[in-house]
């Protein structure tokens, strides 16, 4: 019988926690301020991380805490305090890389399950047997390895041992995260958490004898990005991901933002609904699903190493080639009576025509004939940050709600 995979959604911060469960998320993944490889500061503080959990576990879900940087040995010094701390938050799953950490997991949270990190490079059936024999309950995989390859994989591991696979989000153009390009160009270290992403940077060639006379790097018109690696997008054959045996379909994305993991995981959660509705018919990716993709700021989308290497898309041919046709303009905090009370996140005005994404509920377009501030006064536009105000809706838009408009550049 066909597993139920699970949809695991990024968490950069508690706000986000709580609008990808709402949008139908099974599971986040989210850091503390160290040992996670995202360190921005949005990261969840231990009492955030503890209220996440109550958020999560009151609904049914779990919370699953990164800590797969790889440590110095000062940091080491505090691996045991903050081991403990997650642990009492109520974490359900540690992500690890490190041996160190695995072992500081293991003594002072034995209760808590165990995940291996895609930075550790799994890619082959031996290492995954590896990883579970030293206590890992899942193996997050290197996103090197082809459909075929996790169908072998999962054949050949203990049925036990969960596996975890990527199905959107950005790519890193070096295996599996490996890459020291940051730190020896901007001194960041993209194993510890910050990459300055210098493959996505615009590139010229200088000849050692002609000094400051900079020569472009021949891609396209739009640039030289040699090294940029297409997002990955696996919607239309998420079938075939969850018929080679992924337990876990997992969106990148825990430095993006509220929109996005609202957006992607709305997008996922109904294109793997799709699939379990008739797993025994052949997969037609829903028109809503890939309308959504689209709603999002992206790359150029790639099936990744899914169908080989040969497939993959290895650098975007569109040099930065951000898509970015729609804008987030709000939330709605609530609904009465016709009226939509909303926050601010982007300027629109009166008269515009808007998109409302619903948690749960798709989406559907409204124009309002007029907005009005905090104090009731009509205004023309929603021209201050964060401010609230209201807007006509004959139809309900439940809390959550996410307002935007097409983008007009």
């Amino acid at each position: 019988m066909l597993p139920v995979p699970e949809l695991l959604s990024p968490a950069g911060d508690l706000e986000k926690l709580q609008y990808a469960f709402r949008f139908g998320a099974d599971a986040v993944y989210c850091a503390l301020p160290e040992f996670g490889m995202r360190s921005a500061p949005q990261n969840f503080t231990v009492e955030q991380l503890a209220e996440g959990c109550v958020y999560a576990h009151a609904r049914g879900k779990k919370v699953y805490l990164t800590m797969n940087t790889l440590p110095t040995n000062a940091e080491a010094d505090r691996l045991e305090e903050t081991v403990k701390n997650a642990a009492g938050a109520g974490v359900d799953a540690f992500i690890v890389a490190d041996l160190g950490v695995l072992e500081a997991v293991k003594k002072h949270a034995p209760g808590v399950d165990i995940h291996f990190s895609t930075q550790t490079g799994i890619t082959n059936y031996a290492s995954a047997t590896a990883a579970y024999h030293l206590g890992a309950k899942r193996v997050v995989l290197a996103r090197e390895m082809s459909l075929e390859d996790i169908a072998i994989l999962r054949d050949k591991t203990p049925p036990e041992l969960e596996i975890e696979a990527f199905v959107h989000g950005a790519m890193c153009m070096s295996i599996s995260g490996r890459c020291l390009i940051s730190n020896y160009l901007a001194g960041r270290d993209g194993n510890r958490g910050q990459c300055a992403q210098p493959c996505r940077w615009k590139y010229y060639l200088m000849e050692e004898t002609r000094p400051g006379q900079y020569f472009p790097v021949g891609e396209n018109e739009n640039g030289s990005y040699i090294l940029n690696a297409d997002d990955l997008c696996t919607a239309p054959f998420i079938d075939l991901i969850c018929k080679a045996g992924v337990d876990s379909l997992k969106i990148e994305g825990r430095a993006k933002t509220l929109y996005y993991v609202s957006s992607v995981t709305a997008a996922y959660r109904r294109a793997l609904d799709a699939f379990l509705e008739n797993p025994a018919a052949d997969y037609d990716v829903p028109d809503e699903v890939v309308d959504e993709l689209d709603k999002t700021s992206h790359r150029h989308y790639s099936p990744g190493f899914y169908f080989g290497p040969k497939g993959a898309k290895q650098h975007s041919e569109n040099g930065l080639g951000y898509v970015r046709n729609w804008e987030f303009m709000g939330i709605v905090d609530h609904w009465e009576n016709g009226i939509a009370h909303c926050i601010q996140r982007g300027r629109f005005f009166a008269g515009d025509e808007i998109e409302a994404l619903m948690p749960g509920k798709g989406s559907m377009s409204l124009r309002p004939e007029w907005i009005k501030n905090e104090e009731g006064e009509a205004v023309p536009s929603t021209n201050r940050a964060e401010m609230r105000y209201t807007i006509p809706c004959e139809a309900e838009l439940p809390p959550y709600t996410l307002l935007r408009k097409k983008s007009e550049k």
